[in-house]
């Protein structure tokens, strides 16, 4: 299951330097507007410690950790909804990914030029909110009437058109449809089918100065802007100075700004618990790897991640907790311990199963029978 997050910002926040961190390339991060044409794009693996712990148990050859897709989508200006700056070519690129992840310039900087001449995060926000928001109404001023002339034609066509509507007036208040939709009764999966990009969840990344890292007021003060949704807090030139460093250095580096998780990582498992999902893993002498899955899951959706075969010849999983397999040290030693379980078709996956999937009268895990 792919992951796709765009990086949206007005310029000159630190979108692309943040995107070089994440994805250690080296993307143009210039001090004038529109230095991003095209949007770039980086896939970047997840942090995972069990990957790790895992590979030395069962003495695998290679890692593969989950990974997640970062889209670097240009600075949005004021009228981007009308065409101004590079329009609505870039509002496009936002339909293709699964959040939306808008980086707040928080820092000072004579020599960085804020396109609104201020630092005023609050204004940043509400800039890109105002504009995602037209994009949607001008998408609903299309959309409304032609399903209104569809319902008349066909019945099951109707509640379509009511959602549209009503998805229309809590545009229509301010407010994005991921925020304000459901206590509207707006079905969001049906608003999303039409192209609103505010259906989407929203993180926030607040782009501070390194003095600023420590300051929890401050981080306290710019969370509210935003709540509930989620928001991570970094310096992104920090970021890139981390990428060359040992864990060791970078831990410490970290440390002397009162941090203890880069913001990288921060945003990685952000993204994670936004969009409600979680991780198993399978291991074996070939390989250790993370699967993407949904909270909620059965071991059935689960093992079509890997292969659909495996979902529709399912018949057991054997499942041990990573914590188990972690303290007893070998699959034997958990087997014996009476911790390794067969579970069936209605098990609920939970974060960090280690799985092995039995289906058609064979096995597989990692992808092999």
């Amino acid at each position: 299951m792919a992951l796709t997050i765009g990086i949206v910002g007005l310029p000159n926040v630190g979108k692309s330097t943040l995107f070089n961190a994440l994805t250690k390339n080296n993307v143009l991060a210039a001090n004038y507007p529109f230095a991003t044409i095209e949007p770039n794009v980086g896939v970047v693996p997840l942090p995972d410690p069990r990957l790790t712990r895992l590979a030395e148990i069962f003495g695998s050859e290679r890692i593969l950790p989950a990974t997640v897709s970062f889209v670097d989508i240009a600075g949005i200006v004021k009228g981007a909804s009308v065409g101004e700056g590079l329009g609505n070519k870039f509002l496009a690129n936002i339909r293709e990914a699964d959040a939306i992840c808008q980086v707040v310039r928080a820092f000072e900087d004579d020599d960085v030029v804020h396109v609104d001449g201020k630092v005023d995060p609050a204004g940043d926000i509400e800039t890109i909110h105002t504009e995602l928001i037209l994009a949607d109404l001008q998408t609903l001023e299309k959309a409304v009437p032609r399903l209104e002339k569809e319902s008349k034609i066909k019945k099951d066509v109707r509640p379509a058109y009511d959602n549209a509507v009503a998805a229309q007036r809590v545009l229509e208040e301010g407010t994005t449809l991921y925020a304000g939709g459901a206590a509207a009764g707006v079905d969001l999966a049906a608003a999303s089918s039409l192209g609103l990009l505010t259906t989407k969840p929203f993180i926030y990344v607040f782009n501070l100065d390194e003095d600023q890292l420590a300051e929890s007021d401050l981080r306290e003060k710019l969370r509210a802007l935003v709540a509930p949704a989620d928001a991570v807090f970094l310096n992104a030139k920090l970021e890139m100075d981390l990428m060359d460093m040992s864990d060791e250095e970078a831990l410490e580096l970290l440390q002397s700004f009162g941090a203890e998780e880069s913001g990288l990582d921060q945003l990685a498992r952000v993204g994670f618990h936004t969009l409600g999902l979680q991780t198993y893993l399978t291991a074996g002498p070939k390989e250790s790897r993370a699967w993407t899955i949904r909270q909620g899951w059965t071991a059935p959706q689960a093992a079509g991640v890997i292969h659909t075969d495996f979902q529709k010849g399912f018949i057991k999983a054997e499942v041990v907790s990573f914590a188990d397999l972690d303290e007893l040290g070998s699959m034997a030693s958990v087997k014996s311990a009476g911790k390794a379980r067969l579970e069936g078709k209605d098990y609920v996956m939970q974060d960090g199963d280690v799985v092995e999937f039995r289906h058609g009268g064979t096995s597989g895990t990692g992808g092999k029978k």
